[in-house]
């Protein structure tokens, strides 16, 4: 007998994200966060991965308390002509130590702060940036400021002291896609969507990064409490275009190592494609949510950080939408 579950509950941002001219890093070097929570200091630490170009890699794994909820990739840029910063990571000290962090790796002013979506840990450290006016997509706005409290209340239970002092602090500012050039930087900013409504994607012509905020996620299991299904698929693949385009090489997801090529978007687009096609086919052959969270997933997503509970956030709110279409169909 199917099952209708009624009342979907959303997951919220998947409850419980010097100027020395360095070359590429590669892959397995990443700084692992290992932060110290007697003294609630988050170990940030600055990778060059290009020039001028800095990643401060947080856990790829799942709120907690033990990384103090800081999952998220947040990096920084020194153009010549002042710091851009993306992302400010999950909490008000979280956003004063990177700020700390980049005063000490770079002597240029910061001059731009940036939020790449609506997701707490892209946006809560805007705290420590009161003089430096963050920007973001006026979408990205609009939804940071209805669901902040929500996403304060959450994050405050799932990692509790690393949060004191923490208030939503949204973007000031709408920023508009377009290209410009500040300093050495020929800066690219495109708004894509599917993962949330609206999604800044910063594709840097200079050095050949991309900045793919939450659009992209790479060895661990997306998150989906705004997925639109089909738009993010068609979001990767303009962005697999725009990357083919240009000189692009070097990928910073949110989640996720930092990686060459197109593995993080080959990564999300197979679980997509799978995800939405097993609960396609599940509903149609009648069965309910219990038996889908008790099914294993296929091998090659076995290993993936947050696997199964992304996974069971994921269906136990969208499956119930996949049944109705069925029951509908019928």
């Amino acid at each position: 007998m199917r099952r209708l579950l009624a009342g979907t509950a959303m997951a919220v941002m998947g409850l419980a994200l010097s100027t020395a001219h360095a070359q590429t890093a590669a892959p397995g070097r990443a700084h692992v966060p290992r932060p110290d929570v007697t003294t609630l200091d988050y170990d940030l630490r600055a990778r060059a991965i290009a020039p001028r170009t800095w990643v401060i890699e947080g856990a790829v794994d799942d709120f907690s308390r033990k990384n103090g909820c800081n999952i998220i990739n947040t990096a920084f840029i020194a153009t010549g002509a002042g710091v851009i910063v993306i992302n400010t990571g999950p909490s008000r000290l979280y956003g004063e130590q990177q700020r700390r962090l980049i005063g000490q790796t770079t002597a240029e002013p910061v001059v731009q702060v940036l939020n790449l979506n609506l997701h707490p840990d892209y946006f809560f450290g805007n705290q420590a940036w009161p003089d430096r006016p963050a920007e973001a997509l006026a979408g990205s706005i609009a939804g940071m400021q209805a669901e902040g409290a929500a996403y304060a209340d959450n994050l405050y239970r799932l990692c509790g002291d690393w949060m004191k002092g923490t208030a939503s602090t949204p973007a000031a500012l709408p920023i508009a896609p377009g290209v410009r050039t500040l300093g050495q930087h020929r800066l690219e900013l495109v708004r894509l969507d599917g993962h949330t409504a609206d999604d800044l994607v910063l594709l840097d012509h200079s050095t050949g990064v991309v900045f793919a905020g939450g659009l992209v996620f790479a060895d661990r299991v997306p998150t989906t409490p705004h997925a639109d299904f089909s738009r993010w698929l068609a979001s990767l693949d303009r962005l697999e275009a725009l990357m083919g385009a240009g000189p692009f090489r070097l990928v910073v997801p949110s989640h996720g190592p930092v990686h060459e090529g197109r593995m993080g978007i080959a990564q999300t687009r197979d679980w997509l494609s799978w995800l939405t096609g097993h609960m396609g086919a599940q509903a149609e052959a009648g069965r309910d949510l219990s038996e889908l969270l008790a099914q294993p997933v296929p091998a090659r997503f076995a290993a993936w950080a947050a696997q199964p509970v992304e996974l069971h956030r994921t269906l136990t709110q969208w499956y119930p939408r996949y049944e109705q279409r069925a029951l509908g169909g019928r």
